[in-house]
This record gives structure tokens, sequence and C-alpha cells, in this order.
């Protein structure tokens, strides 16, 4: 007797559902050149039809992916033997139940709100008006609850928000880590401010020519950090970011003030190391779910660790102070490398998170994490976020924000949607260092770093971090790397002995 063939997917053969994942990666490539479009060179008048089509490729690309052919093959893909192959069919399966537990329809809506909440946000933030951006804010809320319903969560709404950054992170992990963190670093921040100015900080508020900003920053991405011109290119947006529609076409942007040239250049370096991370990427993962960054916080520690361990380092500054004299002889005046590392080191408690330092940095993603709890528990009405704010950076840093341009409205994040984002920066601080300690116990790269030369340890962040894409968790990435689950001990550690030295407290 003749069996009738099973229509589903042989055993084993992924040909048919890694061409649906690449139709779906390419849908998604699109919209994000979208999206980088309308942060950097779009028309304004074009907002309202860019939104629309941004939400029908959001349509097209949630139907494909959910449809019940990708099903059918992941049912029949069984556990392949390939390692890469596992880890696409186990990624890809956990991707494929949350994207099926969302209606067509609600991932159209999201966008077009999130698309809608981005222009609002924009102008609420050039006049200072929450008013503006708070009804936007309010349905983006709203939204972020209807997901973690369809989500489903065990404990908290905000453990389903969470996952999408993080995965597998919960809230009260987030919250042990930071109750901790914020016991070991508050001390030190009072010992600091108690301590005073540790040198001229005039300089860093010296007029530098947005050009020659530009190129400077790049040439320290290119040369130092590895950015290559071939694969990447940059741009201004109101926020600097990183996307990428492939491993080698990548897009940062960063902003400029010519009276403070730090928001460029760290802002560029930071979103150099996102780039770099994506780059590194193994070529075999490209256009399927695994191949993007493990996690955000995972993707934070490069980007931390180019801004502030590198680039905010003394070693960096020995080296590159004659080309930064060169770039900015007016800045450069009467300053030497020592005293410009001490200059961009600065610890003060001030308002923007993007430019705070490694000190106080934490603190502001504690009052976002806190805010987010109280916002989607509903705890805290959207109409009082500013005074919620306002005392909150009071509690925690000192001061208070003149105006909600300088306070609430100044992160992009709320109005992309982007809940349960926050925390990542933070778990990204503390790996950004873990990585850096144990890269540096390879005697040459330890000596390669103290003379601000980074092609080895590139090369090792590329062999333990970046090839991996997704194929690896987190929490795997971590202990292969660094022998040790994540911790706030060696971001600490760093802390006390950088700025104990800094500001003589040793």
């Amino acid at each position: 007797m003749t069996s009738t063939p099973d229509p589903k997917a042989t055993p084993g053969d992924l040909t048919e559902l890694k061409r649906v994942l690449h139709q779906v990666s390419d849908l998604n490539a699109a919209a994000s050149l979208m999206s980088w479009d309308q942060e950097t060179q779009m028309p304004p008048d074009a907002a309202r039809v860019r939104g629309l089509q941004m939400s029908t490729l959001a349509g097209l690309s949630h139907e494909l992916f959910t449809a019940p052919r990708v099903a059918e093959l992941l049912d029949a893909a069984a556990d392949p033997a390939d390692e890469t192959d596992a880890a696409l069919v186990r990624v890809t399966r956990r991707d494929h139940a949350k994207a099926t537990r969302l209606p067509t329809e609600f991932v159209e809506e999201q966008s077009r709100a999130a698309s809608e909440a981005h222009h609002a946000w924009i102008e609420a933030r050039q006049t200072g008006s929450f008013a503006t951006f708070a009804p936007h804010l309010e349905r983006m809320m709203d939204l972020a609850r209807r997901y973690a319903d369809h989500q489903g969560y065990d404990e908290h709404p905000y453990d389903a928000l969470l996952d999408d950054y993080e995965p597998g992170m919960k809230v009260g992990q987030v919250r042990a880590t930071f109750t901790d963190l914020r016991d070991r670093t508050l001390p030190l921040l009072r010992r600091i401010v108690a301590a005073g100015d540790a040198t001229d900080y005039s300089v860093l508020t010296r007029p530098f020519p947005v050009d020659a900003q530009r190129r400077f920053a790049l040439r320290i991405a290119e040369e130092a950090f590895g950015l290559n011109p071939g694969f990447s290119r940059l741009d201004e947006s109101a926020h600097p970011f990183q996307t990428n529609f492939s491993r080698d076409d990548i897009r940062v942007t960063t902003r400029f003030d010519e009276r403070y040239f730090p928001m460029s250049l760290f802002g560029t370096w930071h979103e150099t190391g996102h780039a770099m991370y994506e780059h590194g990427v193994a070529a075999r993962l490209e256009r399927t779910p695994l191949s993007r960054g493990a996690s955000l916080g995972v993707h934070e520690s490069q980007s931390r660790m180019f801004e502030n361990l590198l680039g905010r380092s003394r070693p960096f500054w020995e080296r590159y102070f004659g080309v930064f004299a060169q770039a900015a002889p007016d800045v450069a005046a009467g300053q030497d490398a020592l005293s410009l590392y001490r200059a961009v080191n600065r610890v003060q408690p001030d308002l923007i998170r993007v430019e705070a330092d490694e000190v106080t940095y934490n603190f502001h993603i504690m009052l976002r994490f806190e805010l987010e709890l109280a916002l989607l528990e509903g705890t805290l009405q959207v109409r009082d976020l500013p005074d919620a704010w306002n005392a909150r950076m009071q509690e925690f840093l000192g001061v208070t924000p003149p105006d909600d341009a300088q306070g609430v409205l100044q992160d992009i994040h709320w109005s992309a949607g982007l809940i349960g984002y926050f925390p990542t920066y933070t778990l990204g601080n503390l790996l950004s260092v873990q990585l850096l300690d144990a890269a540096r116990q390879d005697p040459v790269i330890a000596q390669e770093v103290d003379r601000a030369e980074y092609g080895r340890l590139r090369e090792w962040l590329v062999q333990h971090v970046h090839q991996y894409g997704r194929s690896r968790t987190p929490a795997e990435i971590t202990l292969a790397a660094t022998g040790k689950p994540l911790s706030a001990d060696a971001y600490v550690a760093y802390l006390e002995g950088k700025y104990g030295e800094i500001y003589g407290l040793n």
C-alpha cells in the first residue's frame, strides 16, 4: 500500500523555513530603512503617510511570520543536529510564539501610534510642552498594557515587556540588582561631590565647530574602534541611535552642539559600539532571527565599553590628545592629555541622561524604571508624570529640571513604545566592565588596551560575543566569556578605582 506524502516539511529540511525567515527579515529591514529616513532626512509633511506605510510593512511582516505554514515548518524541523540550525529553530519558536499572540490589527495599530507619537514628541520637545505629547503617551501605555495581556505573565505585566529586550529577565531581578547598585554607588557619589571639582571644566564648553567635531569623531570611530565607511554612514538626528539593515549596511546617528563637544564625540562612539556588534555577527546568520544582538543589555555593554571604558580612559586621551588638538586647537589651548581626561570624566549630578557621567548615569535609569512600573500599574497617571519625574530627580540627584524638555521629554523611547527598554542600559554598564576585565586576562590585550590600541580587543569581542548573535542567550554569553554570571561587582570596583584616583578619594 502506498502512503500519501505528508504535506508538511520533511523533518530536518529547513530550506522553506529559512526562505520565509529571509522574507520576514527583508520586510523588517525595509521598515527600519523607512524609520531611519524618518529620523534623518524625511521632510516633515511626509509624516502622516510615512506612518501608514510603516504600518503596512509591520502588518505584512507579522502576517507572513505568523502564518500557519510557519508553525508546520517549525513542528517538522524537530531538533536539527547542526548547532546553528538548532539555535535558529529554538529562537524562531520563541519569537513565533510571541508573535502569534498578537493580532495583526494590534501590530498595525502599534506601528501607527508610534509614528504619530514620535512626531508629537519632537514638537513637544521643541516647545517644552508636555501637554502636546501626553495623549500619545497615554495611548502608548495603553498599548503596552494590552501587549502584556496578549503575551501573558505570571507576576507583573512589566515582565512581558522586559522579556522583549532582555530575554528571561524579571522585574524582581532588576529591582534587586538596582538596589544593590544604588546602595554601593550612592556613598561614592556623595564622597565625590564633597571632594569638589577635580579640574577646570570650561574646556568642555569652548567653541568647537560642528564640521570639525564630525571629522574628529569619525576619525576616532574608524581608526580606534573599527567603523568603516564601506559598511556604515553617520548622520544627524534628534536623539542618537544605530540601526542596520544587514551586517554590512549600518547607520549611525549623533547630534552636535558647538558649545558642548562631548555630546557628539561620545554619542558617536557609543553608537559605534552598537554598530561594531552588529557588524561582528557571523555572516551565516544573516537575514534570520539570529542576526542581531543577544539582548539590549549585551548590546549596551558594547556601546558603553567603546564610549566610556575606552573613550574616556586615560590611555585613550594620552594617545589621541595630539589629534584632538589638531582638530580643535582653540579648545585644546592650555590643556594636556591629563587635564582633558579629567574634564571628560567630570562627575556632576545633571539633568540629561545621555550626557550623564558614569557614576550618576544609573540613577537616571532607576528613575525611569520606577516611573514605568508606576505608569503600567496605574499608580501614576500620565498627567502627573512631570511632577513625579522632577521629584525623583531631586531625590536621586539633587537637581530639578527647569522645563519638561530637559526633564520628562528628553528621551525618545516612550514615543516609540519602548517600555521595558531602560533597565538594559544599566545591565549593559555592568556587563561592559565584566567583559573588559575578562579580555584583559590576555596579557597582550591588556598591554594594547593600556596603549589605546584596540584591534585585538575587537577580535576578542567578535570571538566571545558578537559572532553568536542571538544563537546564545545573554546568560550563556556572559558565563562563557567571563566565567561568572552578571553582577555589579566589577562595575563598582571600576568606578571606585577610576574616580577614587581622579578625585583623590583613596
